[in-house]
């Protein structure tokens, strides 16, 4: 995927696309009648007050003959947008402008298989042999606030205990964030559920950024960690089990909420390739989660490498589901893994409420069971999460 677009690139990019351009001067917000219109994530140059972005991001979409879909205030300081390729080229050379980057589609990283699970007990302890009991800090993760990423919540789900409540839908545009895809049910159970879950008395937060059939765009994602930022209150952990392509807008969103004071966990992905070529499991200041099986194995799909931080759980993981208020569900995924860092972080968070992000981070690697994983691929830090005490 490509990134900056600045004057030369973006030059060059667009008589790629569209030929050569006539040396008749236009108005910025006409454009070429054989272009395909595309979407786009802006972010305005440094500097921007964040509450100049509605104005700029409207007058600048106007300006190139662009439709703004999104406007961002917090996690990033720009907007998404709809417009032609050359005109993102030149929006990109704008001062105005810091870079324009492609939207992009991304998706849940999850399968459904038939197993009993078996994260929980093996979270909490060093050796593989499964010991039938999950031990926990009493507080449970309480007072900390874990906003799920993903698809929505059925927050009704009797495991949850009236501990789960919407954010914001930006799939439907209004604050009803339910749950018609299963997968943000089930990583919310395997975060802070009452019988699947690592923190089993954290508030769950729904902000749904996936459609019914689990997919999404880098726009929205952006939108959920901007609305994120802006309402996180007290110790916060976002759980974000959504991979795609490189996208350099939705890893400067990631960092801004990390700067502000939000442990973010995310997905390493199932390519079964190098989590680095992913986004956003390759920005560092996330904790990047693999996945492993049973025997603790390296899962075959997970990805892997350096941009790694942290294995955990990820094969045949039961937890609950959106069908009903007592459903329950098996997956397997990075999808799957990720919650039980989140998890792990919550229960850190409620026992030191006022650790940053790093504290978290420092915390949770001297924790992790070390040489535990098989086959964890090149590059990959052996390292097994660990709520041990």
């Amino acid at each position: 995927m490509r990134q900056a677009r600045r004057v030369a690139r973006g030059a060059l990019w667009v008589a790629a696309v569209v030929g050569v351009l006539s040396s008749v001067a236009r108005p910025h917000g006409v454009r070429n009648p054989q272009e395909a219109l595309s979407d786009y994530l802006v972010v305005l140059a440094p500097g921007t007050d964040p509450a100049e972005v509605p104005t700029k991001a409207d007058a600048l979409a106007r300006r190139f003959g662009g439709v703004v879909h999104e406007r961002y205030t917090s996690g990033l300081l720009g907007f998404a947008t709809r417009m032609s390729p050359s005109a993102a080229a030149r929006l990109g050379a704008d001062p105005a402008v810091a870079y324009v980057t492609d939207d992009g589609e991304v998706s849940a990283s999850a399968t459904v298989r038939t197993p009993p699970s078996w994260g929980l007990d093996r979270v909490d302890q060093r050796g593989k042999r499964l010991t039938g009991a999950y031990t926990y800090p009493s507080a449970g993760g309480a007072g900390v606030s874990v906003y799920v990423l993903d698809s929505g919540i059925r927050i009704g789900h009797r495991d949850f205990g009236g501990r789960a409540r919407y954010g914001w839908d930006f799939i439907g545009g209004d604050a009803k964030a339910d749950d018609c895809n299963g997968h943000g049910t089930h990583v919310a159970g395997t975060v802070g559920g009452a019988q699947y879950g690592v923190a089993k008395r954290v508030r769950l937060v729904a902000v749904r950024v996936l459609d019914c059939k689990g997919k999404g765009s880098y726009a929205k994602m952006v939108a959920g960690i901007d609305w994120i930022i802006a309402h996180a209150a007290g110790p916060a952990v976002v759980n974000m089990s959504i991979d795609g392509p490189p996208s350099r807008a939705l890893d400067d969103a990631v960092k801004r909420a990390v700067a502000a004071g939000i442990t973010f966990v995310v997905a390493a992905g199932n390519e079964s390739r190098d989590a680095c070529d992913f986004s956003p499991a390759r920005e560092p200041s996330a904790l990047t989660v693999a996945a492993t099986d049973r025997g603790d194995r390296r899962a075959g799909f997970s990805n892997y490498g350096r941009c790694v931080d942290l294995f955990a759980p990820g094969l045949a993981i039961t937890s609950d589901w959106k069908s009903s208020d007592k459903a329950h569900q098996v997956m397997s995924g990075t999808s799957m893994a990720a919650p039980h860092v989140a998890g792990a972080a919550a229960l850190l968070l409620a026992a030191h409420r006022t650790w940053k992000p790093s504290s978290v981070r420092v915390a949770l690697l001297r924790a992790a069971s070390q040489g535990k994983v098989t086959s964890a691929g090149r590059g990959s830090p052996n390292l097994m999460v660990c709520t041990c005490r």
